[in-house]
């Protein structure tokens, strides 16, 4: 495991502007882009347990948007140069002190509304790992965590206050998360 404590400058970072095909057309503030609703490269990773449970995160306190929200393992945005792929092992190290290797899977656009008239319209690309580490979170970016089944995720059995976003993966991919719970039960087959 890796364990970072830095606090990314969100005032600075910059996001990829991709056209419905995710071929990248600028640059733009990240605050910018999210005021404006702009369509930006994004990823999502899912991290999976032995137990076969899926990791969440509890978002900081001091995130500009969707704090103390629950999401997945983690998400982000690639850097100008910076394959997709790549800024999603980047992040998650940086986020939860994991180092894992990552399989990509489904891309698709969606668009969520969030507080105070900010919105995610991303190309998202889900990526997957299953790891027999525990996280060691970076508190600029995460207060808490858990690890989750199938049922108790999509019955909500612990009343978390999911992302906006994560709501909308719920909804909308719930075929496509039970496809990554059930792929990573066949991993520990092997």
């Amino acid at each position: 495991m890796i364990t970072y404590n830095i606090q990314q400058n969100d005032s600075l970072e910059k996001v990829v502007l991709v056209n419905d095909q995710n071929e990248p057309i600028g640059l733009m503030d990240k605050l910018l882009a999210h005021q404006l609703g702009t369509l930006h490269r994004a990823f999502s990773v899912f991290v999976f347990s032995l137990k076969n449970e899926l990791l969440l995160q509890k978002r900081a306190s001091t995130k500009y948007h969707s704090p103390n929200q629950w999401a997945n393992s983690c998400c982000g945005h690639p850097r100008e140069n910076e394959s997709t792929h790549s800024a999603a092992s980047r992040r998650l190290a940086e986020e939860m002190g994991i180092s894992a290797v990552l399989s990509p899977g489904t891309e698709f656009i969606y668009r969520a509304d969030l507080a105070n008239n900010l919105v995610e319209h991303e190309y998202v690309q889900f990526f997957t790992s299953t790891i027999a580490t525990q996280a060691i979170t970076n508190p600029f970016e995460v207060s808490d965590y858990l690890w989750i089944t199938h049922d108790q995720l999509f019955e909500n059995q612990h009343g978390l206050d999911f992302a906006p976003w994560f709501q909308v993966y719920l909804k909308d991919y719930q075929q496509t998360i039970s496809t990554m719970f059930r792929a990573a039960a066949q991993t520990l087959l092997l």
